[in-house]
């Protein structure tokens, strides 16, 4: 319950909430913070910040004021890899990553509580790589003075999922590459998928082990395949031959490999000729030629959630048609423009 009272009654009383100042130097925060004690000095203050009037808080059982049920929001929120600390401003609090890792968000989970009467969670997008201490979201409690019940309902929905914001650290993954290509195999052209392909890897905290050069050939591409599993391998990458030329045999030689869930195409530009498949609980993953000419394709979307840990098939590789296209900008930006966004 609020109680009105004259600003110039107000001298000796502590403020129930925070009080906002925009100044013309462009700040805005909180002048007076929640249970500053009031004196005379405040008062012209006050006054230019267009307070005549103060509020006293008398809260009923069920009832929740808006910095305490900000903290009852945060906890339900954070999940593995998040943290807040329970010290409101203006009624938020904010949500930051607790190490390096890909920032995630069960985003049907986020909207079920958003829809929630009188409370409020905006994040950063999903599947967003984020260093230790970056704002992933920020959450708060709409009204100053609010029922119990829609917090709780919306801590219930957050809880439901195991905390809707996570942040899963990459892991450190020995990859191996096949580069396939009579033309590069037997030396006709130099090969530059290599070094592009090392340099994302690398960027990412993995290492790549070992490359194995081979020509258009199924039976040669299956048995680097295996040779890369038997060394250890726990990621591999194979280019070339991932177009629809008839002489392009990459896919067959992953297949006689034993793969299992295969997927050709994804619903990226560039990238739209990707594959994924698993040997095991290895991933395997064809990239196709853009990736040679473009900085960002579906490779720099697909390679940090398979290091989170995440399986990345149709259904995956389907949902980044929201947010997959790249616009070719005359100076690339990325990973800060609209690509992968969304995915």
């Amino acid at each position: 319950m609020l109680k009105k009272i004259a600003l110039e009654e107000a001298v000796g009383t502590e403020l129930a909430h925070d009080i906002t100042e925009i100044s013309e130097n462009g700040f805005k925060g909180p002048a007076f913070k929640k249970g500053h004690r009031v004196c005379d000095e405040d008062v012209c203050k006050l006054q230019k910040l267009g307070k005549n009037n103060l509020y006293l808080i008398d809260l009923a059982d069920d009832e929740i004021h808006e910095n305490e049920a900000a903290a009852l929001l945060a906890e339900s929120l954070a999940g593995a890899g998040v943290v807040f600390e329970n010290t409101p401003s203006e009624g938020r609090i904010n949500l930051h990553a607790a190490f390096d890792g890909l920032f995630t968000v069960n985003t049907a989970a986020l909207a079920a509580f958003n829809m929630t009467d009188e409370v409020m969670c905006a994040t950063r997008h999903t599947n967003t790589l984020v260093k230790k201490g970056d704002l992933v979201g920020g959450t708060r409690a709409i009204p100053l003075v609010m029922k119990r019940a829609p917090v709780e309902r919306a801590g219930q929905v957050a809880a439901q999922s195991g905390g809707i914001l996570s942040v899963r650290p990459l892991q450190q993954m020995n990859a191996g590459l096949i580069i396939t290509g009579s033309e590069v195999y037997n030396g006709l052209i130099k090969d530059r998928f290599a070094p592009v392909l090392k340099e994302k890897i690398e960027a990412l905290g993995s290492l790549v082990k070992e490359i194995i050069f081979v020509p258009d050939d199924a039976d040669r591409i299956r048995d680097a395949l295996t040779t890369h599993i038997a060394a250890g391998c726990d990621l591999i990458l194979i280019s070339g031959g991932m177009s629809v030329d008839p002489d392009d045999v990459t896919r067959k030689g992953i297949q006689m490999a034993g793969a299992r869930d295969m997927h050709y195409s994804a619903a990226v530009l560039p990238g739209a000729m990707f594959m994924s498949a698993c040997i095991g609980s290895v991933p395997v993953l064809g990239i196709p030629a853009c990736a040679l000419h473009h900085r960002a394709t579906v490779l720099d979307l697909v390679l940090p959630r398979i290091l989170a840990g995440q399986k990345v098939g149709k259904k995956e590789l389907a949902l980044m048609g929201h947010g997959g296209l790249c616009l070719n900008c005359t100076e690339c930006g990325f990973p800060d423009c609209s690509f992968g966004l969304g995915c």
